[in-house]
């Protein structure tokens, strides 16, 4: 039934019962008039009595009303608490019923504060209007009370009840009807609820009290959800904003992180995983490990069972498996158990680091390495390099392939570059493992120096020593060549000036000598027979003491003017 209807059906009652009251009044009068004699005593006395049941049958159907409309406000406000979370609104609520209920003049809800301090948080009046700062003003002694002694207090005139009768404010506000109950939350006094009237006294009885004692746990009620929920807020404000931390720092992982919950089922995906399993995190989360990470399953699967059941890590494991549309990429994958906060394993976290582009510029250095000395590498700074060299002494040796053209003629090409390889290779390994930087190949040809770019002060004796074993490593690989295959390099050293640095474009650089010294050494190298180190008189002068040689016919060399003094090489002396 609604308040209008309510009020409808209160309002027929009471009509019917001032109607009955006039019929009967009527009635009594008519008979007071006639007085007639044939007009028993008894209906008189029963006339009066209907009047005086009709009366106080009215002011019982008064009083139920009264209590009817109590409870009624009362299960109004109760459900009004339990399904609304504005805690001022309803408290607001609260407080005009209580005025309306109870007849006060004031309603009033106070809070401790942070201090402890008595502070209102709704106010109102019998208009249901909010109360100014100027008709604030209460009994503090009556707040007090309550406050140190949990109880209520009422009283129908403050003004002669001894209690108060002597306090300030109660004169001075001049109180007279009040009543202040305890508002406790949890078992915790946390503020009262005080109503007043400064006009009339004698309008709060027990009943008022027992009814503002029923509101007040209301109060209460509102008071505590209220508070849970600015608690539950709180902590969804604060696991949301940690949520989208964590988010964005797993986003931003430059690793792949993937976590599966103790079935292996995938839980979470990072941006970085996804793009090194070439799968969204839609495709991925909710499905088993074995099938979303199928290529790996014959990797994973045995560590993650590890993991899980010995609670160990597994760090640095390496796979090479086929990602579509990726295809063969290299991993490293670190497992870790993922535990709760009392340290109870509740899954696994798997950690993937691409280095696929890691081991392609990996190769790709160690086969610059097999081009370039490694000292020259560890010389060069890309952001720096410049066209142009510097002037330098260096000890150049060049090496040639005797017989290579008719060798060429009689075998396949793979097999003639298999055997290239094979010579090529030995040349430079003698040359590096003195510390010489090998320039180039031309063809058949090695060309190296030594001094360069790290200054040695030994270079003539380093290119010897190159130049004595590949004659050496030679002759141990024709013990297993084919007869057919056996070449041999002739040899030539020379020490001079030469221009060392980057010549080329930007496009197409290259690191080498340029001078004379240069040139003098490859016209001595192709004066030498097979298996022959001829050097110039220049170096000779340098390792006489070293070496024990045989002076070979002077080198006429075209474009140059004077002749060219060379030694051949014997062997080092011993002891050298």
């Amino acid at each position: 039934m609604t308040k209008k209807q309510d009020s409808t059906t209160h309002l027929a009652i009471d009509q019917q019962f001032v109607h009955l009251s006039t019929i009967i009044e009527a009635v009594q009068t008519g008979m007071e008039q006639v007085r007639s004699a044939a007009i028993p005593a008894i209906v008189f006395q029963g006339i009066g009595q209907l009047s005086t049941s009709v009366k106080q049958i009215r002011n019982q159907v008064d009083l139920l009303e009264d209590e009817r409309r109590r409870l009624t406000a009362l299960a109004e406000v109760g459900q009004l608490v339990n399904s609304s979370l504005e805690v001022d609104g309803v408290l607001e609520v609260v407080m005009d019923t209580i005025v309306s209920i109870t007849g006060a003049e004031r309603g009033f809800l106070m809070l401790k504060d942070e201090n402890d301090q008595m502070k209102i948080r709704i106010a109102c009046n019998w208009s249901q209007a909010n109360i100014g700062d100027t008709e604030l003003s209460i009994s503090k002694t009556v707040v007090n009370r309550v406050l140190s002694s949990g109880e209520s207090v009422l009283t129908t005139n403050a003004q002669e009840d001894n209690r108060f009768a002597t306090q300030d404010s109660v004169i001075a506000y001049n109180l007279r009807s009040i009543l202040c109950v305890p508002l406790e939350v949890k078992d915790v006094l946390t503020g009262v609820i005080y109503a007043d009237n400064r006009v009339k006294s004698g309008i709060f009885t027990t009943k008022e009290l027992e009814l503002l004692v029923a509101f007040a746990n209301q109060a209460a009620v509102a008071l505590e959800n209220a508070r849970l929920f600015e608690s539950v807020k709180k902590t969804l404000a604060e696991v949301t904003e940690l949520k989208n931390l964590m988010g964005n720092v797993f986003a931003s992982i430059a690793s792949g992180v993937m976590t599966a919950d103790i079935d292996e089922r995938i839980m979470l995906c990072n941006r970085a995983a996804e793009n090194i399993l070439g799968r969204t995190s839609l495709e991925l989360v909710g499905c088993t490990l074995r099938e979303g990470l199928q290529p790996l399953v014959s990797i994973l699967e045995p560590h993650v069972k590890e993991v899980l059941q010995t609670d160990r890590q597994v760090v640095g494991l390496e796979a090479r498996p086929a990602l579509p549309p990726r295809g063969q990429v290299d991993l490293r994958l670190s497992l870790s158990p993922l535990k709760d906060m009392k340290e109870v394993t509740q899954g696994v976290a798997i950690v993937m680091e691409d280095l696929t582009e890691k081991k392609k510029l990996e190769g790709s250095r160690r086969l610059f390495e097999r081009m370039v000395s490694p000292a020259v590498i560890e010389q060069l700074n890309p952001d720096g390099l410049k066209l142009g060299g510097n002037r330098a002494e260096i000890t150049v040796l060049f090496a040639d392939l005797r017989g290579f053209t008719e060798f060429s003629e009689q075998v396949e090409p793979e097999e003639l570059v298999t055997v290239l390889n094979r010579y090529l290779a030995l040349a430079t390994d003698a040359v590096l493992e003195q510390g010489g930087t090998v320039d180039k190949f031309l063809g058949d040809a090695v060309m190296a120096w030594f001094n360069a770019p790290l200054p040695q002060p030994d270079h003539v004796e380093r290119a010897l020593r190159a130049a004595l074993n590949i004659r050496s490593a030679l002759r141990a690989m024709h013990r297993s060549e084919p007869l057919h295959s056996q070449l041999a390099f002739g040899m030539g050293i020379h020490v001079g000036e030469a221009i060392l640095g980057l010549i080329g474009t930007e496009k197409r650089l290259d690191y080498t000598a340029i001078g004379d010294c240069v040139n003098t050494t490859k016209r001595i190298q192709e004066s030498a027979g097979p298996e022959q180190i001829l050097i110039s008189s220049q170096v000779y002068q340098q390792v006489q003491h070293l070496v024990s040689v045989k002076p070979a016919q002077v080198i006429q060399a075209k474009g140059k003017r004077d002749p060219i003094q060379v030694y051949r090489v014997i062997n080092f002396l011993v002891g050298s």
